[in-house]
């Protein structure tokens, strides 16, 4: 199972981007799919999560009504919209796959978010 993430760049506060994570490799289940970032010096972070099966979405507080996580089952991708970013939303974000209970076990290598002030 291979996780690849594209869409990071660089962009001005208040801007927007969106992120991609396609899912490739063996047929597997998921429960979820989630996003999550870490920026320098900082732990991971939470940030969004979708359950596959139903589509319920959970966020972490700090993106709520900025960003939104959305998946298309045909293409085996989960995406990231991100609007209104801040400087401190600058991170490496990766995506991850929690395939057999509500832990992640399957990561992707993350892609680069900079936000300028």
């Amino acid at each position: 199972v291979q996780l690849v993430e594209s869409g990071g760049g660089l962009v001005q506060a208040g801007g927007s981007l969106r992120l991609s994570c396609a899912a490739s490799g063996r047929t597997f289940s998921r429960n979820y799919m989630g996003w999550f970032r870490r920026a320098p010096g900082k732990e991971r972070e939470f940030v969004a999560q979708i359950r596959w099966s139903t589509g319920s979405k959970v966020y972490g507080d700090s993106v709520k009504g900025r960003f939104t996580i959305s998946k298309d089952t045909a293409k085996n991708t989960v995406y990231l919209q991100m609007s209104n970013l801040k400087p401190e939303d600058t991170a490496v974000y990766s995506c991850a796959a929690a395939t057999v209970t509500s832990t992640y076990d399957y990561w992707g290598q993350g892609t680069q978010v900079t936000v300028s002030s």
